[in-house]
C-alpha cells in the first residue's frame, strides 16, 4: 500500500490516533521515537502520530517530512562517541500548517484522536510567577479575543486546544481525551490544565470548561533527552553512514526517559513495554530533571558564553565551570531533595557525563534561551527551599548572577549571538540593567524572583555571586 502524507498507513481505519503539537526536534527525538518502539516489536500498534504546528515556522519542516510519508533518520550519540543509526516511521499524518490550523483543529476533535501531546517550550504557557496567565502577553490577549469556531487565528497553545475541545464537544460529546504537556515545566499537566481553565474562564466559556473537566486529564510528566538543532553535518553522516538522503534528519544523545503519571482518560499505547515510566506521582523525578539537569544545563551555557564558548561540552570539559554546576547540585540541590528514590549524587554525575559529550555539538545559544523562564523554573525554587531551612545557598546564587552578567553582554549588544526569550520585555530589562545598583534591581524583578523579589538575603546573596563571577571573568580567559 502506498503511504501518503495525510494518510494513516495500513490499519488506518481502525488506528487511534495520538496528536502532537510542537514539531521542533524533540518530539521527533523522543516521544516519536518511544512510539516507533511500540510498533516495531509488535507490542502496540494500535496508535499512529499525527504532528502539527501552531506557528509557520515549521512550515518547511512539515512540508519535508509529508514529503518522506512522515519518515525520518535519528542519530544517536553515546558519550564515548559511538553513533547509530534509527529510521523511525511512527507518524502517520503530517498536518500542514494554515493560519486557523485547519486541519490540525480537525484532526484533534476526530473521536479516534485519544491523546494530544504538545513541546512548544516553557515559555509557551505564559504563567506569570503566582501560575497566573500573563495576559498582557500580545500573543495570548489576541488569543484571548479568537473565534473558536474554526474562523480565527490562534497563535497559542491555549487558543488552538481551546478550539479543539469546541469542536469536539459538539461534534463527539462524549469523546474523552487526555491532554499530555511535554514541555520542562514543574507540575507541567497541573500547570496547563490551571492555565487552560483561566484561559476558558477569562473568555467566558463556562459550559467548555465543564466538558474539559468532565473529559479530559493533563498527567504530569517528565521527559529527558538531548536534541540539539539539527544541522547540515547530521545529513551529511545520515548519508554517508546509510545511504539515505535525508534533509529530516535529526541527532539527539542515546540516553532517553519518560516518566509519565498513569492518569489517560481514553485509553493509551502500552507505553511501559517501550521503556516508558509509568507511575503514581512523577514529582521526585521532575524536581531532581529540572534542578539538576536543566538548572546545571543552563549554568553551563552562561557561564561558557561569557568564557567565550559555543558549544555545552566545551564549557563541561572546562575544570572551573564543571565545577561551578557540581557545587551548585551538591551543596544545595542534593540538601534540598533528599529523601529521594533517585540517587541523586549518581544523577548529577551522569548528567555532567552527558553534558560533556562532544559528539552532541549542543550549542550554548539554545540552552542559555528562555532565562525569565528558567530563572524562576530551575532555580529560584531551591535559592527558596535553602533560605526557609536557615541554609546559605552560595553555590546556586552563582546561576542568577552569570544570567545577570549574560544580560549585560546582551545589552551591551556583546553576545556572540542572538539571545531568545519567550517572555523576555527587552525594555523592562534594559530599563533594569541602566539601575544604579544593578543587582538591587536585577532582584527586585518579579517575574524572575516573584515571592522573593526584593528580599534582602537574595540581594546579598546575588551580590557576593555577582563579585565572584566577575572576578571568574577576570580569571577565566
Amino acid at each position: 500500500m502506498t503511504r501518503t502524507a495525510t494518510s494513516l498507513d495500513q490499519d488506518a481505519a481502525d488506528s487511534l490516533t495520538w496528536l502532537h503539537i510542537g514539531a521542533g526536534s524533540f518530539h521527533r527525538a523522543h516521544q516519536a521515537v518511544y512510539l516507533n518502539a511500540l510498533r516495531e516489536s509488535g507490542a502496540d500498534r494500535r496508535w499512529q502520530l499525527a504532528l502539527a504546528n501552531i506557528r509557520a515556522d515549521m512550515s518547511p519542516l512539515l512540508e519535508a517530512l509529508a514529503r518522506q510519508q512522515g519518515q525520518y533518520t535519528l542519530e544517536t550519540v553515546t558519550p564515548e562517541g559511538e553513533r547509530s543509526y534509527q529510521r523511525i516511521a511512527s507518524i502517520g499524518r503530517i498536518l500542514p500548517w494554515d493560519e486557523r490550523l485547519t486541519q490540525l483543529i480537525a484532526a484533534g476533535a476526530e473521536e479516534r484522536t485519544r491523546i494530544i501531546s504538545f513541546t512548544v517550550t516553557e515559555g509557551g504557557y505564559y504563567l506569570d510567577h503566582h501560575y497566573q496567565l500573563d495576559t498582557g502577553n500580545a500573543d495570548l490577549a489576541d488569543d484571548l479575543r479568537c473565534a473558536l469556531d474554526g474562523s480565527g487565528a490562534p497563535r497559542t497553545i491555549y487558543g488552538a486546544i481551546a478550539a479543539i475541545l469546541r469542536a469536539r464537544s459538539q461534534a463527539h460529546p462524549q469523546a474523552a481525551l487526555t491532554l499530555l504537556n511535554c514541555d520542562n515545566l514543574r507540575h507541567n499537566g497541573e500547570r496547563f490544565r490551571d492555565g487552560l481553565r483561566q484561559f476558558l474562564t477569562l473568555r467566558g466559556e463556562s459550559a467548555l470548561v465543564a466538558w474539559m473537566d468532565a473529559h479530559t486529564t493533563c498527567p504530569n510528566a517528565m521527559v529527558d533527552r538531548i536534541t540539539p538543532r539539527p544541522t547540515p553535518a547530521v545529513a551529511a553522516r545520515v548519508k554517508e553512514n546509510t545511504g539515505v538522503d535525508d534533509p529530516c534528519a535529526l541527532m539527539g544523545e542515546s540516553f532517553i526517559q519518560w516518566v509519565i503519571e498513569d492518569d489517560f482518560k481514553a485509553g493509551r499505547p502500552r507505553l511501559e513495554a517501550a521503556g516508558v515510566e509509568m507511575v503514581q506521582s512523577v514529582l521526585p523525578y521532575e524536581e531532581a530533571k529540572i534542578r539538576i539537569l536543566n538548572a546545571s544545563h543552563s549554568c553551563i551555557a552562561w557561564a561558557g558564553t561569557l568564557a567565550g564558548l559555543q558549544y555545552i561540552h566545551e564549557g563541561t570539559l572546562r575544570e572551573d565551570i564543571r565545577q561551578m554546576a557540581h557545587d551548585y547540585v551538591t551543596q544545595d540541590v542534593i540538601p534540598c531533595l533528599t529523601p529521594s528514590p533517585i540517587d541523586l549524587a549518581a544523577y548529577r554525575d551522569t548528567t555532567l557525563a552527558r553534558f560533556s559529550n562532544p559528539a552532541i555539538q549542543d550549542t550554548n545559544q539554545r540552552v542559555a534561551a528562555d532565562g525569565y523562564s528558567k530563572i524562576p523554573g530551575f532555580i529560584r525554587p531551591t535559592l527558596q527551599e535553602s533560605l526557609a531551612a536557615g541554609r546559605d545557598p552560595q553555590a546556586t546564587a552563582m546561576l542568577p548572577a552569570l544570567f545577570l552578567v549574560f544580560l549585560q553582554r546582551w545589552a551591551a549588544g556583546a553576545l556572540p549571538y542572538e539571545y531568545q526569550d519567550g517572555i523576555f520585555d527587552a525594555a523592562a530589562a534594559r530599563s533594569m540593567l541602566a539601575a544604579e545598583d544593578v543587582v538591587q534591581a536585577f532582584c527586585a524583578d518579579a517575574v524572575l524572583w516573584g515571592e522573593l523579589a526584593g528580599d534582602a538575603r537574595l540581594v546579598a546573596l546575588v551580590r557576593s555571586a555577582y563579585g565572584r563571577v566577575q572576578q571568574w571573568l577576570g580569571q577565566a580567559h
